[in-house]
């Protein structure tokens, strides 16, 4: 992995957590959470995913399924807070 590879894995992570907290309508959480919620997210969606047999292809399809598991993660937090 090169810096640049780096630079592009820090700000999809914070667009898809920043995109999952406007579609959750959470509050604004800053960069580094919307860095965590977009990498756990994407992790927690490839995971489910690839248990339910599911797939979406190329680079949008990442997306949404990075952005489908940071609203899942988000639903969590929300529960446990509570």
């Amino acid at each position: 992995m090169d810096i640049m590879d780096l630079i592009i894995w820090i700000i999809t992570g914070i667009v898809v957590g920043w995109i999952a907290s406007k579609i959750w309508k959470k509050r604004k959480m800053g960069l580094l959470g919307y860095f965590i919620v977009g990498i756990v997210g994407s992790f927690i969606g490839g995971f489910l995913f690839d248990i339910l047999g599911l797939s979406f292809g190329g680079t949008l399809g990442s997306f949404i399924t990075a952005i489908i598991g940071a609203l899942i993660l988000l639903f969590l937090l929300s529960k446990i807070k509570k």
